[in-house]
């Protein structure tokens, strides 16, 4: 996705999917607006995706690949022994059911492990005979590393290994991801296509994906624990619920946003919005008492070092 600011017109972008925004930003003590477009350029993909399990986040992907334009609900095909699944998977992709893990192997050339990470293993030993150089293979399972892919798989295969988030089911996904050995610049290229169908993909070396599931796989819990908290909090103050919910939520995205919108460091933007002697800065310095900075570095930092052993 790119972003460009400016004010003297604008490119006609007649294949590309556009947004337009109009951000206030400080420069001095002056405050001007800057224009900023967001766009992704779709260019459609001709493989066939396989599905090997059609859960919820499987369902996600899919989901996005099609809702973006980047493939029709017939170039995917799907698997998964639990009927419900299959059913929910189709109903929301346009995509066909396959009667076996290998029909999958047989009729598509990118294949996306979407079982849980126990399961992970014991399917690709079955399905390892099968593989022929034309298959790329995406694993979203968490906690099984490159090393086992590739010998579950052969040696040759070409593999992704990703480490996507919950978000991905309304299409605000923080994706990492990393290449096998054999993988090539192509596949990282589409696999980075996939995953910005449904947010945001960065492409890292293995050795960070634990530190980004305990960021970015795990931080939605944080996000929600420090909405409930912020709502928590209005409801004591007098706000009604039903108002303090919402407006707690929308007020983590707006500032979300702010910081990816304008490349600003979250500390200048903080201060944009802290006076001298006003209700912000009171509301910092309880936070700063109560150790809500330390506490969620230590939870990102936990959390990673988790994954680590699990691994």
């Amino acid at each position: 996705m790119g972003r460009y600011a400016g004010g003297h017109g604008e490119a006609k972008l007649s294949d590309q999917q556009r947004t337009t925004r109009f951000l206030p930003f400080p420069i001095g003590f002056r405050l001007v607006f800057v224009t900023i477009f967001d766009y992704k350029r779709v260019v459609p993909l001709k493989q066939i995706f396989g599905f090997l399990g059609a859960g919820r986040m499987a369902s996600a992907l899919a989901g996005g690949m099609v809702e973006s334009g980047l493939i029709k609900g017939r170039q995917l095909i799907v698997s998964d022994v639990v009927q419900a699944a299959l059913k929910s998977f189709t109903k929301s992709t346009g995509g066909r059911t396959a009667k076996s893990n290998a029909e999958v192997l047989r009729k598509a050339d990118i294949i996306i492990i979407a079982v849980k990470p126990h399961q992970v293993i014991e399917l690709l030993n079955e399905l390892s005979d099968q593989i022929t150089s034309k298959h790329l293979f995406i694993s979203i399972a968490a906690g099984v590393s490159l090393a086992q892919l590739e010998e579950a798989l052969g040696h040759k295969a070409r593999v992704i290994r990703v480490m996507p988030n919950t978000p991905a089911l309304v299409g605000e996904g923080a994706s990492g991801f990393a290449r096998g050995s054999n993988a090539k610049a192509a596949d990282a290229k589409l696999a980075k296509q996939l995953l910005e169908s449904v947010g945001m993909a960065i492409e890292v070396p293995e050795h960070l994906i634990n530190s980004i599931t305990g960021l970015s796989g795990s931080g939605p819990a944080y996000g929600f624990q420090m909405i409930e908290a912020m709502s928590d909090g209005a409801v004591a103050a007098g706000l009604p619920r039903d108002l303090a919910t919402p407006l707690a939520a929308q007020t983590l995205l707006g500032a979300a946003k702010m910081v990816l919108e304008t490349g600003e460091h979250p500390g200048k933007l903080k201060d944009m919005v802290t006076s001298p002697g006003g209700t912000t800065i009171e509301g910092l310095h309880e936070m700063e008492a109560a150790g809500v900075r330390g506490g969620l570095m230590n939870a990102v930092r936990a959390a990673s070092d988790k994954a680590a052993n699990l691994s």
